[in-house]
């Protein structure tokens, strides 16, 4: 046993000795990495301009990023403000990432006994920021913490990210989930969403699904990113999970700026299937909790191009959420991850992503 740093006044897990404050048993902050977003109105200028002053996303050095932020968040405040405000004035994903939480806690303290576990938001651009959930994990008194992002496929711009950011303020030992894109359980998830949306939809037939992910521009993709590739591996798990004669595609959405990005557009995938007669089912591949991309982005924007089209029938999928299967896939990846201290590893245990993708961070 060792000491750690401890804020607490008092503990059952604590044994004081002489000059010395000892763990009686181990204690493991679990911090579930994500974007975050605006909680209110005021928020959404910061939070842009902490989201595109990261050099992860804008790639720029300083001061340049910094000015290139600032134009971007004015500009886009209005807008963003708009979209934000059809939510209630800001993100839900803060309290869909606790509800999370709080399952993903229930369900590792059955299946592993004599360790302690604590679930710790870690929001990359807005509160509780990385920082925040360092802070809250030392004085909660963790021996060690799992590193686990809410980011199913890894990527340069989000789960780099945020390990980066992990790792300028914290020290704790650390086990890394790097990716989960097409884990049984996790596109078992998908794949029931999909098919409930379908019989709550009437059951119309042959359906295409589009699983829509969150797009990149082109170029992180040529430098190693394997997110796309992720992306295909997670679509192609749920589609064996999905009756025969389903049509699927996938798109991708969130475009913004001048440059090349991934494709096709889920924008063009509901022309084709305009163009096709076919209705479609939308499924946010790459999304775990309904955030400003699936509530206005796919069910205001998109359903309205639908109707404008005159599709046969528009569906959009919930995502994971809470959903059993998906807190399982969150369990099983924590337990991995504490059977491996101090190791970054995939669902599986070993490197997903094939030798191009230079940027997998089990290139080693």
């Amino acid at each position: 046993m060792s000491a750690v740093p401890l804020q607490a006044a008092s503990n059952p897990d604590i044994e004081e000795g002489p000059g010395l404050r000892i763990m009686t048993s181990r204690r493991v902050a679990i911090i579930l990495f994500n974007l975050g977003g605006p909680d209110k109105q005021e928020a959404v200028r910061p939070f842009l301009f902490n989201l595109f002053n990261d050099k992860a996303i804008i790639a720029a050095p300083q001061p340049i990023r910094f000015l290139i932020a600032q134009l971007i968040s004015r500009t886009r405040e209005k807008l963003a403000k708009a979209n934000y405000a059809l939510m209630g004035g800001g993100s839900p994903i803060l309290p869909e990432t606790l509800k999370q939480a709080e399952a993903l806690e229930t369900e590792i303290t059955k299946r592993v006994s004599n360790v302690t576990f604590k679930c710790f938001p870690a929001m990359r651009y807005w509160k509780p920021f990385v920082k925040d959930a360092a802070r809250s994990a030392e004085a909660w008194g963790a021996t060690d913490v799992i590193l686990l992002p809410l980011y199913p496929q890894f990527s340069s711009t989000t789960t780099a990210s945020s390990l980066k950011a992990w790792g300028q303020v914290s020290r704790l030992p650390a086990s890394t989930i790097c990716c989960y894109p097409a884990g049984a359980s996790f596109a078992q998830a998908h794949a029931d969403a999909i098919i409930e949306t379908w019989r709550n939809g009437g059951s119309p037939a042959q359906p295409r699904v589009l699983f829509s992910a969150h797009g990149l521009p082109q170029r992180v993709i040529d430098q190693g990113d394997p997110y796309q590739w992720q992306v295909e591996q997670g679509a192609a798990a749920v589609a064996r999970l999905l009756p025969q004669d389903w049509q699927t595609e996938i798109c991708y959405q969130s475009r913004v700026g001048p440059l090349k990005w991934i494709g096709p557009s889920t924008e063009e995938a509901i022309h084709a299937a305009a163009k096709d007669g076919v209705g479609v089912i939308v499924s946010p591949i790459a999304f775990v909790s309904e955030h400003v991309e699936t509530l206005v982005e796919l069910d205001i924007e998109y359903a309205q191009l639908a109707r404008e089209l005159s599709l046969p029938y528009y569906l959009r999928a919930p995502a994971p959420g809470a959903a059993p299967r998906f807190i399982d896939t969150l369990a099983s990846l924590a337990e991995r991850a504490l059977a491996a201290p101090g190791k970054t590893q995939s669902e599986s245990g070993a490197r997903l992503c094939p030798a191009q993708w230079g940027l997998c961070p089990n290139r080693a």
